[in-house]
């Protein structure tokens, strides 16, 4: 039985109502979303399938974060790897686009993305009379997510107080009342659950996947150009540069120059670019004669196609030589 059909998350405005998967382009509705200004804004676009949702996090029409929830839970996404998971075909599945406050989208990822705080045992979260109360002589800092009848709704806290709330549930009514709907449940069980999390951070900007693909091309181009200088171990060498660095920068574990299979690496830019910029120095060193080949030089030759790219990514301030 799929476990995410229902789910539906507060909003500012819907872009585009709850519609069935098939009759929209994904790709075509992310590209007018960058391209159209009046649809640059920051939202969601949530992905309902049988078997997991994924959500695709917006800041100014740019998608900047994914997340999925399915059997196994829910956990930040490669970007790259979220749209892979959507059909280009599919049959099944719902789609909607919403306009959210940026701090909303904050708390939407932190709870896919970072573990819940647990309850003191035997807290009964799902009475007020209990929670409220607690929160306020704890002088709780954080978010309460609540899920009633597969509406999700954020209370944010400041000192055991509400200072914030995005509620999907009601749109009536004063705050007050609105959360106490949330609890009106009427003898209903097993349809109320509440879970808290630390104070989220802001919503955590992936590099974007052109850039992977942009370093995964200059890795690639880099070792073929000193195999053909004559240096028939490079890719040996850069394999065990990757290794060496790979504790210190994880995002080299999606990077392989051996054919061993890789996943895009899940990191922002200035963490994806010190990896890169770290094997390039270590790879320069072990593998470039540099008395018969300027590694300026070379690292123009592989670089200069993209340079724009590499220079906004900061790639040139993290290398010692002087490419441009």
């Amino acid at each position: 039985m799929p476990l995410t059909n229902g789910l539906k998350f507060p909003y500012s405005r819907i872009v585009l109502p709850r519609t069935r998967l098939a009759y929209i382009n994904l790709r075509n509705l992310l590209t007018d979303a960058k391209r159209d200004r009046a649809a640059r804004i920051s939202g969601y676009v949530a992905i309902t399938m049988p078997e997991e949702m994924v959500i695709l996090y917006l800041l100014s029409g740019e998608v900047v974060n994914a997340t999925v929830r399915d059997a196994r839970g829910a956990r930040p996404l490669p970007i790259a790897n979220a749209l892979e998971l959507v059909p280009s075909e599919p049959e099944y599945g719902d789609i909607c686009f919403n306009e959210a406050d940026e701090e909303q989208l904050s708390c939407m990822y932190a709870t896919q993305a970072v573990p819940m705080e647990p309850w003191p045992a035997g807290m009964a979260a799902q009475d007020p009379a209990a929670l409220f109360p607690y929160l306020m002589a704890t002088t709780f800092d954080g978010v309460i997510e609540i899920v009633a009848n597969d509406n999700v709704n954020y209370l944010i806290f400041r000192n055991g107080s509400v200072a914030r709330a995005f509620l999907a549930s009601s749109h009536h009514g004063t705050l007050v009342d609105r959360v106490k709907k949330l609890f009106a449940r009427e003898g209903r069980v097993g349809e109320l659950r509440v879970t808290r999390w630390g104070v989220p951070i802001p919503l955590p900007i992936q590099a974007p996947p052109a850039l992977v693909q942009a370093y995964r091309d200059l890795a690639t181009t880099l070792v073929q150009r000193l195999v053909d200088a004559g240096r028939d171990a490079a890719a040996t060498i850069a394999e065990q540069t990757r290794v060496n660095l790979v504790g210190a920068h994880p995002v080299l574990d999606g990077f392989s120059f051996t054919g061993r299979p890789t996943k895009d690496p899940l990191a922002d830019t200035a963490g994806l670019t010190a990896g890169v910029a770290a094997w390039i120095r270590d790879l320069m060193w072990a593998a470039v004669d540099q008395d018969a080949m300027a590694p300026e030089a070379l690292l123009r030759e592989v670089t200069w196609e993209r340079r724009h790219m590499f220079q906004s990514a900061g790639l040139y301030d993290e290398i010692p030589w002087k490419v441009i």
